[in-house]
């Protein structure tokens, strides 16, 4: 039985996922592996559940730590996709109408397709496939900045979507004719 505080989602979208190779927020930071979860606000059930987990951290956090002070106000890693982003400025369009959570994890999650067989394939997982995640929340103290965060622990693929970005290339794609600028498909002639 899961902890109080991991919930397994509904239906998501991922976006900015580096699930097979672990990546560095930003410069000096620690490598790890992340996604970022698109929540439909219309999934009330996630919302709920992700809501609850999060009540459960602060309760754990100040089981654990008895005499410690929680701000009333934590940092949170649920943001809403209709709003602005927590450094400033807008949240893309393909956020409009969701929760935003990056989620992310020091180890490599469990990454299945819906009958749990594992994926393999990198290209299997990209920004826009739908999917459902397995998260832990926690409260974390460092260096005085208090907050809730998510940990990954699983990745569950559902179904292909429509790439948000830069898309995904595939072999075939290479496969159109095409000409170049004096007509012939010779690129030095």
């Amino acid at each position: 039985m899961a902890a109080a505080t991991q919930i397994t989602t509904g239906k998501v979208r991922f976006s900015y996922n580096n699930l097979f190779t672990p990546r560095a927020a930003q410069e000096g930071a620690q490598e790890k592996y992340s996604t970022t979860l698109l929540i439909p606000k219309t999934d009330k059930a996630t919302v709920k559940k992700i809501k609850a987990a999060m009540e459960a951290a602060k309760a754990a956090y100040m089981q654990k730590h008895s005499g410690k002070k929680l701000p009333s106000s934590l940092k949170s890693t649920l943001h809403d996709g209709d709003g602005e982003r927590p450094n400033g400025g807008e949240f893309g369009p393909e956020c409009k109408g969701c929760y935003v959570i990056t989620v992310s994890s020091n180890n490599k999650p469990v990454l299945v397709y819906a009958d749990k067989t594992p994926i393999t394939e990198p290209s299997e997982l990209y920004s826009g496939c739908y999917g459902r995640a397995i998260i832990n929340f926690y409260v974390y103290d460092t260096n005085g900045n208090k907050g809730i965060s998510a940990g990954l622990n699983g990745i569950m693929k559902l179904e292909d979507g429509e790439p948000l970005a830069g898309g995904v290339v595939t072999d075939s794609d290479w496969d159109d004719d095409w000409e170049d600028e004096d007509g012939d498909d010779d690129l030095l002639g």
